[in-house]
């Protein structure tokens, strides 16, 4: 095999990044858009001494888990939604696979992976867009990013962001041509828009707009709210973030009020929470829902707990779980999520709520936060990298009873939870749930309890 082969061969298997996998002349052959149990056509692009990639020039017999309607219009360069050729019914079984796979590799294969679980809404989920813009031969135009590059593809429609910001993003851009406000070019450094960011509370309606700024300012900028609130009075606060810097980091770190508040207000587990342009919050509210539904059965509280949330945030779990327990104690280590679950927990009236700034990675940290007692259930919520193994150790011999384990990466979870079988703690059933339909991307939940 040498690269411009063309190759026809079977796809046995699809991968996380919605790449088919098939065998040729005795190789691995990966081919973007390919699925399980197609027959394809391929042009050898690169090839390495143990796989090789491969261009998808034609199907020759379709598989039927491949997606019979167009998902999407935007060019498949977009590289955002993996799995937009695949049924979503195979999707969720790759997704279990994946998982599968991943507790399979660490020596846990007597841990059962349920089934995937999903809100079953695959498009318009999204409520958070950040959209780079470009000088075109038509005017600004707003789009995204091909994959692995900065080359913008403009793009007026994305099927997982919220239908409403396609509007919004086509009247921003007509505004700015008609009141002079430049397209930023990387190159040079100059001009006035880097990005349009948009968010949206879906219980609420309420949309936030922000302007990312090669600056403090923007030509017209009366003119532009007035003219952007009226065409959408849902937009509720218009925002100027400032960011001068010559770097790929969409924002930076000043904000300006144009018009409103400077937050939007959603209801999450029937909390309402605050939304400022910086904060986190979950980009698919409905999978969230049903994602901490899922954390506090596995807590099982009764009332009288002392429950720890690591990793919080800006306290979204543990909150939604503050009305059962005695007490909450949340740790996490930036300042400004700490001091938005503060206010969220006073916003809602949660008086059992305490956040603490640390790193919930070191068992100093967690000591300090508990004050040495021990909690009745951990809540943990780590980055994709996981946890610590000093963590569950300090878990461990604290004694803790029940740990639940949200994760957003099935490689760390597995690997933590070996980990925390070696401390003595039975592994529940693993549960993912697609929070993030047509992406490569799955979180899990599982229950950790400590033998007797």
């Amino acid at each position: 095999m040498k690269k411009g082969d063309i190759l026809e061969f079977d796809v046995t298997d699809i991968n996380n990044l919605g790449c088919g996998v098939g065998r040729a002349d005795g190789k691995v052959v990966f081919v973007k858009g390919a699925v399980t149990g197609d027959r394809v056509r391929a042009s050898i692009i690169k090839d390495n001494k143990s796989y090789a990639v491969g261009r998808l020039d034609a199907v020759l017999c379709p598989s039927s888990h491949r997606e019979r309607d167009e998902f999407c219009t935007a060019p498949l360069s977009c590289g955002g939604c993996v799995y937009r050729h695949v049924s979503y019914g195979h999707e969720l079984t790759v997704k279990k696979n994946h998982v599968r796979a991943a507790f399979d590799k660490v020596g846990l294969s007597d841990v059962e992976v349920l089934d995937v679980v999903s809100t079953m809404q695959t498009g318009g989920y999204r409520n958070k867009a950040q959209y780079p813009v470009i000088k075109t031969k038509s005017g600004i135009r707003s789009g995204f990013y091909a994959s692995k590059t900065h080359t913008v593809i403009p793009v007026d429609n994305c099927s997982i962001q919220n239908p409403i910001f396609a509007d919004i993003t086509k009247e921003v851009c007509a505004l700015c041509d008609k009141l002079g406000i430049t397209a930023y070019n990387e190159i040079s450094g100059k001009g006035d828009l880097r990005h349009i960011y948009l968010r949206i509370a879906e219980a609420t309606d309420e949309i936030m707009l922000c302007m990312v700024v090669n600056g403090w300012s923007l030509p017209c900028e009366k003119q532009f709210t007035e003219e952007i609130t009226r065409r959408f009075p849902n937009v509720v606060s218009v925002m100027l973030n400032e960011n001068t810097e010559n770097t790929n980091v969409v924002l930076g770190k000043k904000y300006r009020t144009l018009y409103g508040n400077a937050y939007i207000e959603d209801i999450l587990c029937g909390l309402r929470f605050r939304i400022s342009p910086d904060s986190f919050y979950q980009v698919n509210r409905r999978g969230a829902e049903l994602l901490y539904s899922l954390a506090r059965d596995s807590a099982a509280l009764s009332g009288g707990e002392l429950l720890a949330d690591l990793y919080c945030g800006t306290g979204t779990i543990g909150l939604s779980m503050a009305a059962s327990v005695r007490e909450l104690i949340g740790i996490e280590i930036v300042g400004g999520a700490v001091e938005c679950a503060k206010q969220n927990a006073e916003y809602n009236g949660i008086t059992n709520a305490k956040f603490f700034c640390g790193d919930a990675s070191k068992p100093q940290t967690v000591l300090n936060a508990t004050g040495g007692k021990c909690p009745d259930v951990v809540v943990i919520d780590p980055p994709r990298k996981g946890s610590t193994r000093e963590l569950v150790e300090c878990l461990a011999e604290l004694g803790v009873p029940k740990v639940v384990y949200v994760s957003c990466d099935a490689t760390t979870l597995a690997r933590d939870c070996v980990w925390f079988r070696e401390m003595g703690y039975d592994i529940g059933a693993v549960q993912p749930v697609d929070m993030f339909p047509r992406t490569g991307h799955v979180e899990s939940v599982v229950s950790l309890t400590r033998q007797p």
